[in-house]
């Protein structure tokens, strides 16, 4: 079979799974020169060249400098040619205007990564952005990757790899920190030191000209001394680049971040710093939680939730024990815990049975725990034990303040030992100085997260819940229909077409809820008279009572102006409301295009709830879809949760919880229970448009009537714009849908019936089973290894792949009521993103059946369906039968320059 790697982290470049990556040379270089390095104290060159020779850099090192033979003892180059060695990473700290010139010359001369400190570029004004396009060319025409420029530069303890002009180096440990801002790495490193914190890598990324957090994040995760990502964000250039790398990072490793601009004054703030777009914060927030990533607001609470998740906790909800010698820090505790959306864990019947037999009687029977100022060791264990037990609990903070009676280190080696037994988080809070010193040595001895104060411990647990919640919106994979019947998509893109020929923006109420009902969403019936009169015949068709609303592209809030009348119930109400209406609005909107008056049957329902369904467009994620209270008072409410399209069942269910209006939609004083199922179907059909219409911009349903008997929408507006076609049906989305387009049916010969679909997250048993079966042969021309089983991280990585970057067509057919697959065939883009590697292998029992040639077709089109170019691979020179299919299919095949017993095909798309 073909050679193929587990994912696009495995593939990009000809990289491969012995740890190969196209940044290797920015990461693990084996040589490093200094351009600007100096011995003139404090200039940037000084320091740079000073901590390389400090860390104790395990390559060759060479220092460059134009006027003097020697820098800091060692002998200096003039310029890179003058060294006769390879050189694979250059370290730049020279004036913005040689920057251009050295990276030529370094281009000349192999070099293949670059970290430029130096700053004036694109942040310095148009000369500046001129000479940044000059530098990015320059370096795209050797094939050059750069970081930065305008950054504090790149560590890698391991290797004594500290390219910065940080003062002093970093200890050596399993977290990686990627900052936009050198200066909070210089703050974060020195506050490290005091805190036995050590990294894997620190990156500084500057300006992001060329290497951006995407292929960082893609490095880290395939780097095995990485075990979790911590990230400080400014703003996003380009979010499927970012979500496509976070998705794929945070399946394997945690990815804890702090992203600055939160509010207004620091977005601008944040804009100025990196020219990078800031999208609303909540848009960011339901972002990253879609992804599996956890956001945290402070760096102290980076490095907090990083230690927590690496003690192997399994989170799995969101409800607290506590449990406490004192009630003042429980109630502390509690408080907090409400101030951050948590629940206090319902101790069951027989936890609290089990108390009573250890705790003394006046204990509270209920949570928080008390178990009193005299409690020792003993007292500590049962109580925090019987919590841990308890399935109504998913992780326990215990406090301790030093009172007469305590014994803070037995009782914190008690804990201790229980953590080790127990899989759920258990946090400490041991409060005091002096008493409790040994006490909280033990538990950093032990890496136990402990704390001084309650509310940090109860801040851990969220992040900890958090990520539990975001890995299960991680695995959603939602395809762009969520309804067996489909939408008539064409008309509403017609509707939308017709709008924009004539040049509007805004679609009139009639046209929006004809959209609406392209769709499937029940829409009031509407109709437009142009006078009094035609206004008197359409509401005695419609029958008494009616409303009657202004009909105008130009007006969004039509209360406001003055447009709506209500519970009109006779003839000569409806004429005079049709003048009244026009009077009101000439006079508020003068200058409002009316076309007529829009009138409906007043929606009369007791028990109806108003909500709001919108669409809008995040400048940096695209479409978004809101939910929330809806009716004239929707911007004072300010009740809005905010998802990222395409939505599933547990999505729609996730945002509606999402709001405080949720709580009015079950049985609410003598309203009936409102009608769940109609209401999470309104959502998935508005996520159906967002994925169908990409001109699309906002969309407002407001009100959405919705009771006991289903939902109906009372108003709807929509705006559209023009987007340019894109080859990528899905380019306006920020999250690619499952790709359905891509399903199909097939049959061998002998009748069996075939499914050809893209892979999905629940396939990984399916696909475990398939490698297990496979011969020792066929596993090692797919794998190019003896391997036997698939580790668990391999197998998420073939799974839980990001459909914008790479794509798996496996095939299967149903046996006893269940899939087995046959064979899979994938692709993964290549950095240059015009080309693609790819992957095929087919069971050993199936073989010579045509599947192999059938998935690589399939695999083809969907290739250029995408807009890729060429789609290319590696094959083991015996593996003959792979070498005779690629034969058939019009592959170009030639023996490999770095290893005969392989043989590179490619294909043009």
């Amino acid at each position: 079979m073909a050679r193929c790697y587990h994912t696009q982290q495995d593939i990009r470049n000809n990289r491969n799974i012995m740890g190969k990556h196209y940044l290797n040379p920015l990461f693990s270089p084996k040589s490093v020169a200094v351009f600007g390095a100096s011995d003139r104290p404090d200039s940037v060159g000084q320091i740079v060249f000073q901590n390389m020779l400090e860390s104790g850099f395990q390559g060759a090192l060479y220092p460059i400098n134009v006027k003097n033979p020697e820098v800091q003892g060692k002998r200096a180059y003039a310029s890179i040619g003058d060294i006769g060695e390879p050189v694979e990473l250059v370290v730049i700290a020279t004036p913005p205007q040689t920057v251009p010139g050295i990276i030529e010359d370094c281009g000349i001369h192999g070099v293949k990564a670059a970290v430029i400190i130096t700053a004036g570029f694109g942040e310095a004004g148009h000369e500046g952005e001129a000479l940044e396009k000059e530098l990015l060319e320059t370096a795209r025409r050797y094939g050059i990757r750069l970081i930065g420029p305008n950054c504090l530069g790149i560590m890698r303890p391991s290797i004594g790899l500290n390219a910065t002009f940080n003062k002093g180096n970093a200890n050596t440990g399993n977290i990686a920190f990627v900052s936009q801002s050198g200066a909070l790495c210089t703050a974060i490193l020195d506050w490290a030191q005091g805190n036995d914190v050590g990294f894997s890598s620190v990156v500084s990324m500057g300006s992001s000209t060329d290497v951006d957090f995407g292929e960082i994040l893609d490095y880290l995760v395939s780097d095995a001394s990485t075990t979790s990502i911590l990230m400080y964000i400014e703003g996003i250039r380009n979010a499927r680049s970012f979500m496509s790398a976070m998705r794929a990072a945070a399946r394997i490793k945690p990815v804890i971040l702090v992203k600055v601009g939160r509010h207004a004054a620091g977005s601008k703030a944040a804009m100025s710093h990196t020219a990078s777009l800031v999208g609303a914060d909540d848009v960011f927030d339901a972002a990253v939680s879609r992804i599996g990533v956890v956001r945290v607001q402070t760096v102290t609470q980076l490095f907090t939730a990083a230690k927590a998740l690496s003690c192997g906790f399994r989170p799995v909800g969101n409800r607290l024990a506590i449990v406490t010698n004192g009630g003042g820090p429980g109630v502390m505790a509690t408080d907090r815990a409400a101030d951050l959306g948590l629940a206090m864990a319902t101790l069951s019947d027989s936890t609290v049975e089990y108390l009573n037999q250890y705790l003394p009687p006046n204990w509270p029977h209920a949570n928080p725990v008390d178990i009193i100022g005299d409690a020792q060791a003993d007292r500590y264990h049962h109580a925090v034990k019987a919590c841990l037990e308890d399935d109504n609990v998913d992780g326990v903070l215990a406090i301790l303040t030093p009172q007469a009676m305590t014994k803070p280190l037995e009782s914190a080696q008690a804990l201790i030992a229980l953590a080790d037994s127990h899989s759920k988080p258990l946090l400490t809070c041991w409060m005091g100085e002096k008493q409790v010193n040994e006490a909280r040595d033990a538990f950093a001895k032990a890496h136990r997260p402990h704390f001084r104060t309650p509310e940090p411990a109860v801040e851990v647990f969220s992040h900890l819940s958090a990520y539990y919640r975001n890995q299960k919106l991680l695995m959603q994979m939602p395809g762009p229909f969520s309804h067996h019947v489909e939408p008539d998509v064409e008309s509403a893109r017609l509707i939308i077409e017709g709008a924009m020929q004539e040049h509007r923006k805004v679609l009139t109420e009639m046209e929006s809820k004809a959209v609406l009902s392209a769709f499937h969403i029940p829409v009031a019936r509407t109709m437009v008279a142009h006078s009094p009169n035609e206004a008197l015949l359409i509401a005695q068709q419609l029958g008494f009572p009616v409303a009657m609303k202004v009909n105008s592209p130009d007006i969004t809030h039509k209360s406001d102006a003055g447009g709506v009348l209500l519970n009109l119930n006779n003839a000569h109400e409806v004429r005079a409301a049709y003048q009244h209406i026009i009077d009101n609005v000439q006079h508020n909107r003068p200058n409002a295009k009316v076309d007529g008056i829009s009138i409906e049957p007043m929606v009369v329902k007791p028990n109806g709830r108003e909500l709001m369904i919108g669409v809008t467009s995040d400048p940096v994620f695209g479409p978004v879809i809101t939910f929330g209270a809806g009716g004239i008072a929707v911007e004072i409410m300010g009740d809005r949760a905010v998802a990222l399209p395409p939505l599933n069942d547990f999505l729609v269910k996730e945002l509606i919880q999402d709001t405080r209006i949720a709580k009015m939609l079950g049985k609410f004083r003598n309203m009936a229970p409102a009608n769940m199922e109609a209401l999470e179907d309104v959502l998935l059909r508005v996520s159906e448009m967002v994925c169908e219409l990409p001109l699309l911009k906002e969309m407002d349903i407001n009100p959405l009537i919705l009771d006991e008997n289903g939902a109906l929408a009372a108003d709807a507006r929509v705006v559209v714009e023009f987007r340019q076609p894109s080859a990528d049906r899905y380019s306006h989305m920020a999250i690619y849908p499952y790709p359905t387009q891509l399903v199909s049916q097939w049959q061998l010969a002998d009748g069996t019936d075939i499914t050809i679909r893209p892979i999905r997250p629940e396939d990984a048993q399916l696909v475990q089973r398939f490698v297990h079966d496979l011969s020792d042969e066929s596993k090692y021309f797919r794998f190019m290894n003896s391997m036997h089983e698939l580790t668990e991280t391999m197998l998420v990585r073939l799974t839980q792949i990001d459909y914008s970057r790479e794509l798996a067509l496996i095939a299967v057919k149903v046996e006893q009521e269940q899939e087995v697959e046959l064979g899979v065939a994938r692709y993964a883009i290549n950095p240059d993103g015009g080309s693609c590697e790819f992957a095929l292998v087919v069971a050993d029992s199936i073989q010579g059946k045509g599947l192999g040639q059938k998935l690589m077709v399939s695999l083809m089109e969907a290739a250029r369906a995408k807009g890729l170019s060429v789609i290319e691979g590696e094959v083991l020179s015996n593996n003959h039968k792979m070498l005779k299919l690629m034969t058939r299919l019009g592959f170009a095949i030639k023996v490999s320059d770095e290893d005969p017993g392989v043989m590179k095909v490619n294909k043009p798309l």
